[in-house]
């Protein structure tokens, strides 16, 4: 037996108290730390007899092996004779079960070197299954930390027993982290891993606001009023819906406090978000016009309430419609989100057009698109031209092919009727495209270009020539 003293106690109750890890736990890894150094200095790999004994009134520790009583010993590491078993223990008998010390006067550095790292190793899993278990607690919580570092735009949280990491998508966007102060962030996850859990926290979680508006509002801890949904877009505004279960109770007035006072608490802790508290209804049409304040609302329209889709028009004044949409459209994007209503929101100058086209009858309508349809294409083919005949590379030689093929018409016989009809829908196209013709004035020497012409003539002539012989033939008859 080695003696250790009360060393050992005093040591497993400072960690207790330091890491909560049990002193039960301690003295159990120290056991198992003892069995393992035993086995490696004696190199024996599997064995189910050897145990660990501390003697909790004398500090002595010990390793034991656990041998079987037998009359022929067959394997002397698991049997014992009944002769040396009565030197033991007198009153012991055939098949029972000794214990035998067989603790080592000397260890050796290696055997305590094992035992020093199945210490180190047990406590850490005693370590990380006890913050496992705390955390998982706390999941979805909100909880007091202190700002450690920064590392790879990812912020290290202490908040206890562990370091959280606070992720950039978990951030208030533009918001500086200083080293040393306190932050209140939201237990978003626990990860188990090989070493502690790696807890993740969120300071732009919408959960956040709900935590703090429980802890400003002792109505709201109480039950009074009850938060029914938060839309946030951390660092810029946040919406909040409330009701109120006392009809004496108002829940908004409640929520700010008296003369704004719990309000300005939980801003001041958002680092001065914008905060828009809306009094929950469970008519749709309140709950939206109540949702889209501080903007006025005309009137909301209804379109589609089911479990597919809820969709509504909202009509507002002229003047309301920007402070209606909000700031890059983040007023009604906070109400879509905080009610679930998909709104669409229209002046009253754009609900009178479309009623006043409504009103109208079916074939003026269609004359109007008809004409709309034509206007339109007509825009598009002069933007076509204009692109396609830009002074650009490929347009000089775009507009010499454009001549050469007017010379051509030109040139075509008058005495065949069809190529007549044919060829002047090809002069109606050339003198659409007059203008390129001015664009591209400066490279006038195409025009020197009369050979086509030359040629056209003899063609000509041949074609007269018989015409000449057939006379003397005509006269050879009379």
């Amino acid at each position: 037996m080695i003696k250790i003293g009360t060393a050992l106690f005093e040591a497993c109750e400072q960690l207790e108290r330091e890491r909560g890890i049990s002193k039960d736990v301690l003295i159990s890894s120290l056991k198992d730390a003892m069995v393992a150094a035993y086995k490696k200095h004696m190199h024996i790999k599997e064995s189910t007899n050897i145990e660990s004994i501390l003697d909790d009134q004398s500090g002595e520790i010990g390793v034991f092996r656990t041998k079987l009583v037998v009359n022929e010993v067959e394997d002397e590491n698991e049997q014992i004779s009944l002769a040396e078993a009565k030197e033991i223990d007198e009153d012991v008998d055939l098949d029972d079960e000794v214990k035998i010390e067989v603790t080592p006067d000397q260890f050796g550095r290696i055997a305590a070197q094992a035992a020093k790292q199945v210490i180190t190793q047990r406590i850490r899993e005693a370590e990380r299954n006890l913050v496992l278990a705390e955390f998982m607690d706390k999941k979805g919580t909100l909880t007091t930390g202190i700002i450690q570092r920064v590392e790879n735009r990812n912020v290290i949280v202490n908040i206890g027993k562990t370091d959280a990491i606070m992720p950039q998508k978990e951030q208030i966007p533009g918001e500086y982290y200083k080293s040393g102060s306190r932050i209140r962030v939201f237990v978003l996850n626990v990860k188990e891993t090989t070493r502690l859990p790696q807890v993740i926290v969120s300071h732009a979680h919408a959960e956040i606001v709900r935590e703090l508006f429980e802890l400003e509002v002792p109505e709201i801890e109480d039950g009074i009023v009850e938060i029914k949904s938060i839309a946030r877009e951390a660092g810029f505004r946040t919406k909040i819906a409330v009701s109120s279960n006392d009809p004496e109770v108002d829940s908004v007035g409640a929520c700010i406090g008296p003369r704004g006072s719990r309000i300005q608490t939980i801003v001041g802790e958002l680092k001065n978000e914008k905060i828009d508290i809306v009094r929950y209804s469970a008519d749709p049409v309140e709950y939206i016009v109540n949702a889209l304040s501080p903007a006025r609302v005309v009137s909301v329209d209804i379109l589609a309430d089911d479990e597919y889709s809820k969709e509504a028009v909202v009509v507002v004044p002229d003047d309301q419609l920007s402070l209606a949409i909000g700031r890059e459209g983040q007023n009604v994007r906070l109400a879509h989100k905080l009610t679930g209503w998909k709104i669409d929101i229209k002046n009253v100058t754009q609900m009178q057009n479309a009623e006043s086209v409504q009103n109208l009858p079916v074939e003026v309508v269609e004359d109007i698109e008809d004409d709309i349809d034509d206007e339109i294409k007509q825009e598009i083919e002069e933007e076509m031209n204009e692109v396609v005949f830009d002074e650009s590379e490929g347009a000089p030689e775009l507009a010499v092919a454009v001549e050469e093929v007017e010379e051509e018409v030109e040139t075509v016989e008058v005495d065949e009727v069809r190529p007549k009809a044919k060829a002047e829908p090809k002069v109606k196209t050339a003198a659409k495209k007059e203008p390129v013709k001015a664009k591209a004035a400066p490279k006038a020497a195409p025009k020197a270009k009369a050979a086509p012409k030359a040629k056209a003539e003899p063609k000509a002539k041949a074609k007269a020539t018989p015409k000449a012989k057939a006379e003397p033939k005509a006269k050879s008859k009379k």
